[in-house]
């Protein structure tokens, strides 16, 4: 299965996974060649007017998540809800 990403800057690329592909498998993929965060990704499909967060949990099948061949596939990231790993709080952003 060939899907098309699009993330927030416009930008397009094409990822290639087996038809029987996971969501987990497409964020590792999509991770692997554009080196982004895997674990924070937040994966929409359909067009500008009826557009869908995908999501499932990694482990479900891109067809169950309604994902065809030649899909496109728009990319956000979800923002960290605390400090930064070792971090007590935010206090070294302000300083």
């Amino acid at each position: 299965m060939k899907v098309v990403v699009e993330i927030l800057t416009g930008s397009l690329f094409n990822v290639e996974v087996g038809d029987d592909a996971t969501l987990g498998d497409l964020k590792k993929e999509i991770a692997t060649q554009q080196s982004l965060p895997e674990d924070r990704m937040m994966l929409m499909i359909g067009d500008d007017e009826s557009r869908v967060v995908i999501d499932q949990e990694d482990g479900a099948t891109l067809v169950d998540c309604g994902v065809e061949d030649g899909c496109h596939i728009y990319l956000f990231f979800n923002l960290p809800l605390g400090p930064p790993e070792g971090e007590s709080d935010f206090s070294h952003v302000f300083t």
